[in-house]
């Protein structure tokens, strides 16, 4: 499994990453570890927003980039109604390769 998840920074700003242990890689953005994301290192995480799982790393990055590409006000809109995965990345991805974990 791995997992596609989108993070809360303290200055409001939201970080998309993808993560094979989810509760690992959450526990490095949070703490700063040395292996933490150089955006997280300078963006404070503050809590975890949502989060998919999918069953290989090929969808997994695929729905990373794709939600990257996203502006904040459908980030935001995609963190309140996660149903519409599909109706914004139609043309980007198979929303049935994906399912909401958190």
């Amino acid at each position: 499994m791995y997992y596609i998840y989108m993070l809360r920074c303290e200055d409001n700003s939201i970080y998309t990453g993808i993560a094979k242990d989810l509760e690992h890689r959450l526990n490095e953005h949070f703490t700063k570890d040395e292996k933490c994301a150089k955006y997280t290192k300078s963006h404070k995480a503050k809590k975890l927003e949502i989060a998919w799982k999918t069953e290989n790393k090929s969808l997994a990055s695929k729905l990373e980039y794709a939600i990257k590409k996203l502006d904040k006000n459908r980030k935001e809109k995609l963190i309140n109604t996660p149903n519409l995965l599909g109706e914004f990345l139609k043309d980007k991805i198979d929303e049935t390769q994906y399912c909401i974990y958190k």
